[in-house]
């Protein structure tokens, strides 16, 4: 996938120097880790790792890990190798992976494979015993609110949690648990963006970055109107 032209350059222009390119917390990875049974020393694969939030936390939770971080974006890879220095992190596509690894993280960049897709790719790479985790946008009601429906409108792949588990199953995987990421992550996320976005509002903003600015205040908005229903899905997934 090619990130150039002036949509992109915006873009960046906005998700850089973010602590998080998606909503999570530390909380939530320790779960993961221990319903997985992660050993201490494991072989972790971080794909779509982002500035490297996550790899953070799992390599404070497992030190004795190694752990290979792994993204399109070579900003991003940038930033979580200066923030994971113990960690190798390189620019690649996620699809794309050799084992053997005890675990596979995947927060929030499945989608981009898609669940049944991204799992078939990722089972060759697995350790025996090896777990995968990921989360996927997920609908909470049959009836979800206006606010709801617009934010996730350029997804129309989202499903319920049922739909979900349908692909995890197609991928000839069975699910160990899940929690809901809804509520104080996101808001974890987003203020972080808003004020990032007060600050590029302050310089020189041309038609595109402006158009970036708006469409992420947006988002934000949406989100605003229906915390309790916008959420990820956290899946603990093995093989069968």
């Amino acid at each position: 996938m090619s990130f150039e032209g002036p949509e992109w350059e915006a873009f960046f222009t906005v998700h850089r120097d973010l602590p998080r390119e998606g909503p999570g917390d530390a909380q939530s990875v320790l779960w993961a880790l221990e319903l997985a049974g992660t050993p201490p020393a494991a072989r972790i694969a971080d794909l779509g790792c982002g500035p490297g939030a996550d790899a953070a936390v799992l390599m404070q939770m497992r030190p004795e890990a190694s752990l290979l971080g792994i993204d399109a974006v070579p900003h991003f890879v940038e930033a979580a190798a200066r923030r994971v220095p113990e960690a190798e992190f390189r620019v690649g596509d996620m699809a794309q992976i050799e084992g053997p690894f005890d675990l596979i993280w995947s927060a929030g960049a499945i989608y981009f494979l898609g669940v049944t897709e991204g799992l078939s790719a990722w089972k060759p790479a697995l350790a025996p015993g090896g777990r995968v985790v990921f989360s996927e946008p997920v609908l909470l009601s049959k009836t979800p609110s206006q606010a709801a429906t617009e934010f996730w409108a350029q997804y129309p792949q989202i499903t319920d949690l049922e739909g979900i588990e349908a692909r995890i199953t197609a991928a000839g995987y069975r699910v160990v648990d899940h929690k809901l990421i809804v509520g104080a992550p996101w808001k974890a996320y987003f203020e972080p963006m808003e004020a990032r976005l007060d600050i590029l509002e302050e310089g020189e903003v041309d038609a595109y970055l402006a158009k970036a600015i708006s469409e992420n205040r947006r988002e934000i908005a949406l989100w605003k109107a229906a915390p309790d229903e916008i959420a990820y899905a956290l899946f603990v997934v093995a093989p069968e």
